[in-house]
């Protein structure tokens, strides 16, 4: 920029004068050449009246004298008489010459004649004379365009300071208009004092500093916003631009993966995996479709999307979604196997009662054996009505489908009630059964905890032996309530201590068949603790016993 200034204030200077000159040289020029026709036009009408007044004057002196301007005296007949530059002997006649030709006819001619090999001009000034004669002065000047050519050494030596002083004078005003645009505060234009031509920049600059500030805001607000999403997802993310380099890549994902996420940003998506399904999803996605497949990692395996970025009918990138799915699946192979224990489960008592009702239908059981045949019947039924209740409840806890009141619950009565419909099972077992403890409130649904409670004690006399031991202990502590139920019976085995909150899951299935039980009563605690978001510990001894305790938060759920 400060050339192009410098440039061009050097070479408008250098026009100026180069105008300035030649208008000055023609304008001189000029005033010399209309200076010099009067001259001519005074000298003429001298000699004119000399000539007039004076008759018989003589021209011959003029010859002799250092006289700068041309004499010509014509006759009437156009006769050179005389001529004080030339011998009127040796000159042609001038009748036809336009000065002298007006001469003779108005009395005053003039005409100007212009050499271009000499480049100058001459004017002549024609006067008649009192005798008819033609007297002619005539002076002789160089043309402008050759007065010029002859003063251009005098304006070179003029031009030279008056150059140099321009370049200066450039110079100087180039560094005076460059400084303050150099040294304008572009952070606050509005703040600048340095020139009102530069005001609508300067302001038009200012509104769209804002714009861009008010922009880079929100789109600063946005990736924030962004991040706080991806960073947060449970499930993994990667965003690839359409060269396969990884432009976002969260904290889920790079824990998938095991790397950290901030060292993988521009860098190709294969650095942080060559998994062949991860490969493919990526190659299909560039080419414009949608891919959907599983891989595994580990001990976990994960649902991969990858859905291509269009802009138009051009594809700029490819979006990456993982999905841990082992939980799912998990559940899946529960469901399936809670469906197959339940058909299993079903069909036992069904087929039972079938059997049974059959054989009476035909008629093939005794009067005397019909009373025993109904009462298996009817146990069965019992077991299938409980089956069936205890699933339904099951399902319910899980889809924490209940649609029962929360309220203040005392576990210490709670457990007394609990013993006291149990009380006729203990005695038939011989099992002492004793609660110990004191008042202690927390917030839940009563029939869930009821449930509960009764599942535990019923399995710690069922499962226990002759003449031993039942023990529930409520104790409340600072923000808890802990529910113990420990027995000296049977006990379990250390192996299967893991599984015995499963579905239908017995550790002896033959006893477990002969107590009546369905299998699903410690999936039912396990549930109704979870629901009540309380901690459930077991700790058993084969041949020692078992205790169970559940640690309840006294704010509730």
């Amino acid at each position: 920029m400060k050339r192009r200034i410098y440039r061009s204030m050097l070479f408008l200077v250098l026009i100026t004068l180069f105008c300035t000159t030649l208008l000055i040289t023609a304008v001189i020029y000029q005033g010399f050449y209309h200076l010099m026709q009067q001259e001519i036009r005074n000298e003429a009408l001298f000699l004119a009246t000399s000539f007039n007044e004076n008759e018989g004057f003589d021209f011959s002196w003029l010859s002799t004298a250092d006289y700068a301007n041309r004499i010509t005296w014509v006759a009437r007949d156009g006769t050179v008489l005389f001529d004080n530059w030339a011998d009127p002997a040796n000159m042609e006649n001038h009748a036809n010459r336009p000065e002298v030709t007006a001469a003779l006819q108005d009395g005053v001619g003039e005409a100007v004649h212009l050499s271009q090999t000499l480049g100058t001009q001459t004017f002549y000034r024609a006067v008649r004379l009192a005798d008819g004669s033609v007297l002619r002065v005539a002076a002789t000047i160089n043309t402008v365009y050759k007065a010029v050519f002859d003063l251009l050494p005098y304006i070179i030596l003029i031009l030279l300071p008056v150059l140099v002083l321009a370049f200066t004078l450039a110079n100087l005003l180039t560094k005076k208009i460059i400084v303050p645009l150099n040294n304008l505060n572009l952070e606050n234009p509005l703040a600048n004092d340095v020139y009102d031509e530069l005001s609508p920049l300067l302001s038009r600059m200012a509104r769209q500093k804002e714009q861009i500030a008010a922009q880079f805001q929100k789109l600063q607000e946005k990736q924030v916003e962004f991040n706080a999403i991806t960073e947060n997802m449970t499930e993994g993310l990667i965003i690839l631009n359409n060269r396969g380099q990884i432009l976002t890549l969260n904290k889920s994902a790079a824990t998938i993966f095991g790397v950290r996420s901030p060292d993988y940003h521009n860098k190709h998506f294969t650095v942080v995996s060559r998994n062949l399904v991860l490969q493919k999803a990526v190659k299909v996605a560039l080419d414009g479709l949608a891919y959907k497949d599983s891989f595994t990692k580990g001990q976990n395996t994960f649902e991969l999307l990858a859905s291509p970025v269009r802009d138009g009918e051009e594809v700029r990138g490819v979006i990456l979604f993982i999905l841990d799915i082992t939980s799912q699946q998990k559940v899946e192979i529960l469901r399936r196997e809670f469906s197959a224990n339940v058909s299993h489960e079903l069909k036992s008592p069904l087929t039972s009662i079938l059997g049974y009702a059959e054989l009476m239908f035909t008629g093939m059981v005794q009067p005397e054996d019909q009373a025993a045949f109904i009462d298996r019947i009817y146990n069965e039924a019992r077991h299938l009505l409980r089956l069936v209740e205890d699933t339904i409840n099951l399902s319910r806890l899980d889809e924490k489908d209940v649609q029962l009141p929360v309220e203040e619950i005392d576990l210490f009565a709670l457990a007394q009630e609990v013993a006291d419909r149990l009380a006729p099972l203990a005695q038939q077992k011989k099992i002492r059964f004793s609660v110990r403890g004191e008042k202690s409130i927390v917030a839940g649904v009563r029939p869930i905890l009821a449930e509960m409670l009764y599942n535990l004690c019923d399995n710690a006399i069922k499962y226990n032996k002759e003449n031993g031991t039942v023990e529930v202990g409520v104790s409340p502590a600072a923000e808890q309530v802990i529910v113990t139920v420990a027995d000296n019976g049977i006990g379990i085995p250390q192996e299967e201590q893991s599984r015995v909150f499963e579905r239908f899951y017995r550790i002896d299935k033959s006893h477990s068949r002969d107590t009546g039980g369905t299998g699903l009563g410690l999936a039912i605690v396990k549930h109704s603790a979870e629901f009540h978001n309380a901690q459930i510990e077991l700790a058993s001894t084969v041949g020692k016993g078992t205790t169970v305790t559940v640690t309840f938060k006294r704010k509730g759920f």
